[in-house]
């Protein structure tokens, strides 16, 4: 005799506001809610330090009162056909048409695609994965058979620079960057830790005590969507945010175009009308940290000075030489400093 089994629920998440510390973090990722087309955010860290709670809480704060979006984790061994879904051709030619069989990219439609250690995933997926993200569009073909479909999502990275470091050009593909330290005072660390086990007691008493809080943070994240179109992206805004990616040395124009939209949706976030100058001084760190080249040390030896009269005569009898030029230093930006974390065992 078959017996009924119990539906199973979504686990309670760890409330967004009740997370302890991790500012910065916070800030950028209801940025993001506020303006997704900011284009994700890449969180470098250790182990840990609730990178994927912060990210599951984003969830939350994207949805319409009575409905969270989905939150879905791209698995680190994951294939192109799990990512961007696969195409029966065999239906295809008996039927008439495609039949295709989704992939992560289409259950995260409206919500969050969080992807652990990005900076493991071959690049041709990153590629992929920052392309669909930046187009909101999912297109796959087949032998001549092609399916399309909308992937409208938020994608949070994180990755440990120990670990190995993303290619320049896909670090830049993400809008914005936030650094998290490892090393919590010890209050924090005791807060923290009273609070997590808290939750992990009681999860649904923990979330009703905290359930006010997160509502204001929801509640204050939807009134800045409904204002964002309202804020003008003046030329002021601008000059400021074009003098800051030039004397940082960016490559290209995708870090003005996140600078901006992010100091607009700073403005949405605090309540005001225009993008004032603390707008775009909050956030400059998150759109400059991962693409900033840094200018040359002033200690840079200088070019080699140009060779006397007698060397040149010297130089000149032998015929491989004719024409030799002294040598030129060349500047070459800093490498990103890599905070020194140990690797996962």
């Amino acid at each position: 005799m078959a017996r009924n089994r119990p539906e199973m629920s979504e686990p309670v998440q760890f409330p967004l506001a009740a997370v302890v510390g991790a500012d910065d973090l916070k800030l950028a990722l209801c940025l993001t809610a506020i303006d997704p087309k900011i284009g994700g955010v890449l969180i470098e860290g250790p182990r840990g330090m609730a990178k994927s709670t912060l990210a599951r809480g984003l969830a939350d704060l994207l949805g319409a009162p009575g409905h969270t979006p989905p939150f879905v984790t791209l698995p680190l061994g994951a294939t192109e056909e799990r990512l961007v879904g696969t195409l029966d051709l065999d239906a295809a030619l008996g039927q008439g048409k495609a039949q295709f069989s989704p992939g992560v990219l289409a259950h995260a439609d409206g919500g969050v695609l969080y992807v652990d250690e990005v900076n493991l995933l071959p690049d041709p997926l990153v590629d992929l994965l920052l392309d669909v993200a930046a187009s909101g569009t999912n297109r796959i073909e087949r032998d001549g058979i092609s399916h399309r479909h909308d992937a409208r999502f938020v994608l949070i990275g994180t990755m440990n620079p120990e670990e190995g470091e993303l290619r320049p050009q896909l670090l830049d593909r993400f809008g914005l960057n936030v650094l998290l330290e490892g090393l919590p005072a010890p209050e924090a660390r005791q807060q923290i830790i009273r609070r997590r086990l808290a939750f992990d007691s009681d999860p649904q008493a923990f979330c009703a005590q905290w359930a006010e809080a997160q509502e204001q943070l929801r509640t204050r994240c939807q009134a800045a969507r409904q204002r964002l179109d309202s804020i003008p992206l003046d030329d002021r805004a601008l000059a400021w945010i074009t003098e800051g990616c030039f004397s940082a040395g960016v490559d290209g124009l995708r870090a003005d175009l996140v600078w901006l939209r992010a100091a607009r949706a700073h403005a949405a976030w605090r309540g005001g009308e225009t993008i004032e100058e603390g707008d775009v001084r909050a956030v400059a760190e998150f759109a400059l940290r991962h693409r900033r080249r840094e200018a040359p040390s002033a200690n840079t030896p200088a070019a080699a000075p140009p060779p006397s009269s007698e060397d040149s005569s010297t130089a000149q009898g032998g015929e491989g030489d004719w024409g030799a030029l002294p040598p030129q230093t060349v500047a070459t930006g800093a490498r990103r400093e890599v905070p020194n974390w140990a690797k996962k065992p």
